[in-house]
Parts: structure tokens; C-alpha cells; sequence
């Protein structure tokens, strides 16, 4: 499934990437996918660094062609990056690493730019690339990624309440001390057979729309709309007879029956 997801992002990374060791990953910042590509060499992301500024904030990015650097600002921050001498500055401090031009794009590594302006980085598995947290985000990148997505896949037809409802349920799994604990983990469990259909088809993949998106943050907010249920299904896709035969129904919401 990761592999539909980014065939086509990987694909053109591949042709950009530097004459060297290096690999297309994925990126994405608060649980958006950047379209630029990034690359991994010698167990270290690197990300391009116009792109990994403006999704973490309001940054103006310029090329310094006198000095031959890449610098930016921001409302409280300064940063420049020096290709010629492997250098990163971040407000004052010097960070000594590999600075990269490629296809006139300046790269630069991932973990230690973003931590430098105060924001987490994590390495996700189902993504197979980086997630970025930015400073004083309210959510998990990781979460609001995969959130928003199974949501977008089960009930992106369907109301905001029954969207958040879907995310309340793979929440309440998370809660619960007989799924696993984290949200990716929840969506792509198998140990029982594939708990999602969106995980079966590859739909789970898709770019969500905002308004899934708004659902999934409601939802790792605290919104709650159905309550503790578990499991849910749409009479019009599926029998459901598993569910009806041995879970607790709960309520309607839109297309979806939930139980506990």
C-alpha cells in the first residue's frame, strides 16, 4: 500500500536525486504530504528546504547569489545555508553538515533544521518517510496523517458529525486495551484480518479533503460524536452480520451503523 502511495511522488524524486547513495522518501508536515521530493543517504532524510519552511510557518526564502547561500527569515527567526562550506546557521548557530543543490533546489538535513527551529521530527514506517511536527502544533503529524486519510476513505461522502464519528472510533481502539495503541498501528492492524476495507483497496492513500482533515483534528481534539464505539459498517457496502451478531448497536450516523 505504501508503495501506491508514493509511486508517483518516488518516481520523480528518482530523477532528481544527487549523483550518490540516496533514496526518495516521503515528507509531511502537520499531516500534509509535501509535493517536493526528499531523499535519504547514508541513514539521514534530507528535505528541500524551501518547501520544509513555508509548511512550518510564514518564511520568506531567497537564493543570496552574491554569497552563494540560500537564506530565509521569519517573524522571530533567521536561517541561512551554505552549499560551498556544508554549513547551516540557525539564529546565530552554526551546524556544520552537508548542504546540497539539486536541480535548484537546496537540501538540507531534515532532523537537525527542524529541531533547530523547535519543531519534532519522527520516522513513519507506513509513510516510509518523515513526519514533522511544527512548533506548538497542536496535534501529531503522524495522527493527523493517517487520521484524516482513514477518515477521508470511509466517510469522506458523509456530514463532518459522521466524519469525526469514524475518527472517534479509531480512537476509541487506540483507548482500548484490545487494539493496538497508536493511530497507524489501529488503521493498518491485521493480526485478525484486515480491520479497514480503505487498507484492503489502497483508498486509505488518498489525499484527504479539508473538511477530513477538520474531522480528524476535531477528533484528536476531544470532539466526540458516537460516544465508545468500536466498530462501524454501511448497510449499503456490507452485510455487517459479524458485527450485528455479537456487537452492541449504538446509533446512526449518516451511511454507518456503529456498536460497541
Amino acid at each position: 500500500m505504501k508503495q501506491k502511495f508514493l509511486c508517483g511522488l518516488l518516481a520523480a524524486a528518482s530523477l532528481c536525486l544527487p549523483a550518490r547513495a540516496a533514496r526518495p522518501a516521503g515528507l509531511q508536515v502537520d499531516g500534509a504530504l509535501l509535493d517536493a521530493p526528499a531523499y535519504v543517504e547514508e541513514g539521514t532524510a534530507y528535505a528541500p528546504l524551501r518547501d520544509l519552511l513555508e509548511a512550518l510557518g510564514d518564511w520568506t526564502v531567497w537564493w543570496d547569489a552574491a554569497s552563494g547561500c540560500a537564506r530565509a527569515v521569519s517573524e522571530d527567526a533567521s536561517l541561512t545555508a551554505e552549499p560551498d562550506g556544508n554549513l547551516l546557521t540557525v539564529n546565530g548557530t552554526r551546524y556544520p553538515c552537508v548542504v546540497d543543490v539539486v536541480e535548484g533546489r537546496t537540501y538540507v538535513p531534515l532532523r537537525l533544521t527542524a529541531e533547530a527551529l523547535g519543531a519534532a521530527v519522527q520516522w513513519d514506517p507506513w509513510l516510509d518517510g518523515a513526519a514533522v511536527t511544527s512548533p506548538g502544533a497542536e496535534r501529531d503529524a503522524v495522527d493527523t496523517f493517517w487520521l484524516s486519510r482513514i477518515i477521508h476513505a470511509e466517510s469522506g461522502g458523509e456530514a463532518l458529525e459522521g466524519q469525526i464519528a469514524v475518527g472517534n472510533v479509531v480512537l476509541n481502539r487506540v483507548a482500548s486495551g484490545d487494539f493496538p495503541d497508536s493511530v497507524p498501528e489501529v488503521i493498518f492492524d491485521d493480526q485478525h484480518g484486515v480491520q479497514f476495507e480503505p487498507v484492503a483497496n489502497g483508498t486509505v492513500l488518498n489525499e484527504p479533503t479539508e473538511l477530513s482533515l477538520e474531522a480528524a483534528r476535531r477528533a484528536l481534539a476531544g470532539e466526540n460524536t458516537v460516544g465508545d464505539a468500536l466498530y462501524f459498517f454501511a448497510p449499503a457496502l456490507s452485510q455487517g452480520s459479524w458485527i450485528d451478531a455479537s456487537r452492541v448497536y449504538q446509533q446512526t450516523i449518516g451511511c454507518h451503523r456503529f456498536y460497541q
